[in-house]
């Protein structure tokens, strides 16, 4: 059996297709979207090996990890012809359900009950796991700032926004329940 190309040679002129075949410029909005979506994936699998992690995490991860190949297709998806209910049901084909934004506070409530109250702000670091996770929730809120500025000229259906908003939310949170469980003290930001 023939092994398929690796590459096509059809993006040598800076396009690329979206799921349905439209081409599109590389420097497209919706690729700058799923291109981050794709990065942050990149950057919870590097958090996912990391050594420290435990297995209830890499779990969790992993279901995101899904999900954020659902969202990637969703945004390769040109919908500039859908009404924005019709879009909403697209995400809904897709695999994102306003129940996956429930999924992620449920897992944001336990990983907060388990720390202590916070009254200053963090500086990333502490375990290697906890400043890995905080490398994910910065690349969160870009692709989140990237998904918004998408549905400045296209639909976005608003559970896929509040997924990832919340998503950020869930690394902060991760990231001090990892340096909480190494025992490791978390790093107050010192104005002076």
């Amino acid at each position: 059996m023939k092994k398929s190309n690796l590459y096509t040679a059809t993006g040598d002129d800076g396009t690329t297709s979206l799921v349905a075949g439209q081409r599109v410029s590389k420097a497209d909005d919706r690729l700058e979207a799923y291109g981050t979506i794709d990065e942050l994936n990149s950057f919870i699998g590097v958090l996912v090996a990391t050594p420290g992690i435990n297995s209830e995490s890499v779990e969790f991860l992993t279901i995101i990890q899904n999900k954020l190949f659902n969202i990637g297709a969703y945004l390769a998806t040109d919908n500039s012809e859908s009404t924005p209910e019709a879009d909403c049901q697209t995400a809904v084909t897709y695999g994102i359900t306003p129940e996956n934004v429930l999924q992620i506070e449920t897992q944001i409530d336990i990983l907060d009950g388990a720390v202590p109250p916070l009254n200053n702000f963090l500086l990333p670091g502490g375990t290697l796991t906890s400043a890995q996770a905080h490398v994910c929730r910065t690349v969160a809120r870009r692709a989140e700032r990237r998904i918004i500025q998408l549905s400045h000229t296209h639909n976005i259906a608003p559970h896929v926004l509040k997924y990832i908003n919340r998503l950020s939310d869930y690394f902060f949170a991760l990231s001090r329940f990892l340096n909480h469980s190494a025992g490791v003290q978390e790093i107050f930001w010192q104005k002076d």
